[in-house]
């Protein structure tokens, strides 16, 4: 198959997922902007937006190490897991890395993969119940799902959405300080009540996280469309998917709804359901002749680490740990 037809789905997926996150981020930046204007009017308005801007270039980063931490995770040498440094430094070194992420192992029968650092230091974290459960085809897929999410600074991304919520639910709080004040002598003098102010200081909250559960979904798209180009893969990516979400339903439905699936609505989720991204991914399945990045056979866990036997519990700084 033509190099450029491979290719085409790919791109034309690409420019589509960037012209969602910076609409998302737009959308963002200008309900700030509005809550600004709103309360201190045009200079208001404009100090919103420079804050906007200093908070993307200044975004903190959170310590990739203390969340590692967090999850007692632990760093695999190159002797305990040969196969898995070797697969995440290759499909880093496609990725256009300037060094491969380290590799990290979470003591948890939970299905679970997650990055954290930046392109220039950076971890991947994998969970006993994964590293068990996935074949190497389904763990490449993973690792460069991952290794995108890390290429394209999604975290720093996040973390700018993060901070921008926090602050527009600040400024709406204030905001609905100052009408407790103003409606009595609203009241008293007959004047006219603006509403629509009010409605967008009570409900700016709930629309910036909104905003944000959907871009973090965009992003997912998108490490998915970055994984299926790295592995030149695409179903690995999805075998794994649908074992990852089964082991979740699973959980779901042992402790809050036996016999029944998780009923969070769409706009709701931080992760897109796994349905879409597997109907994504199938339509780039016959866009690829082979994978392009070889496995091996080996084990991907040394004897001497044993398998988690202890049922997930719920924690709240360490979810289904």
């Amino acid at each position: 198959m033509n190099q450029d037809t491979n290719q085409t789905p790919y791109t034309h997926g690409k420019f589509h997922l960037l012209f969602q996150t910076l609409v998302i981020l737009a959308g963002m930046a200008g309900l700030f902007g509005l809550l600004g204007w709103i309360l201190f009017g045009t200079a208001g308005m404009l100090w919103s937006l420079a804050i906007t801007l200093v908070l993307f270039v200044t975004t903190p980063r959170v310590s990739p190490w203390m969340v590692l931490r967090m999850y007692r995770a632990r760093k695999l040498s190159q002797q305990e897991a040969p196969g898995l440094i070797e697969l995440a430094g290759r499909i880093s070194q496609r990725a256009g890395l300037p060094s491969a992420p380290q590799v990290y192992y979470v003591p948890s029968r939970v299905m679970n993969a997650f990055s954290v650092g930046s392109p220039a230091a950076s971890a991947v974290a994998l969970s006993d119940g994964l590293i068990r459960y996935l074949s190497w085809r389904e763990m490449a897929g993973v690792l460069a799902h991952e290794i995108t999410h890390i290429r394209n600074n999604d975290l720093r991304l996040h973390a700018l959405a993060d901070l921008m919520t926090r602050i527009t639910s600040l400024f709406s709080f204030l905001g609905q300080i100052l009408i407790v004040f103003y409606l009595p002598m609203a009241l008293f003098s007959k004047t006219d009540i603006p509403l629509v102010p009010i409605l967008v200081l009570i409900f700016a909250p709930a629309v910036s996280v909104l905003l944000q559960l959907a871009l973090s979904r965009t992003r997912e798209y998108d490490a998915d469309l970055g994984a299926a180009a790295l592995t030149g893969d695409p179903m690995g990516l999805a075998s794994a998917l649908k074992k990852m979400d089964h082991a979740e339903q699973s959980i779901w439905n042992l402790v809050f709804l036996p016999g029944r699936r998780n009923p969070q609505p769409s706009m709701l989720r931080t992760h897109p359901h796994t349905r879409q991204r597997l109907e994504r991914l199938a339509a780039l399945a016959h866009d690829k002749d082979e994978a392009a990045v070889e496995i091996d056979g080996q084990d991907m866990l040394p004897p001497h680490i044993p398998r988690v036997e202890r049922s997930p519990t719920w924690n709240w700084f360490r979810p289904w740990y």
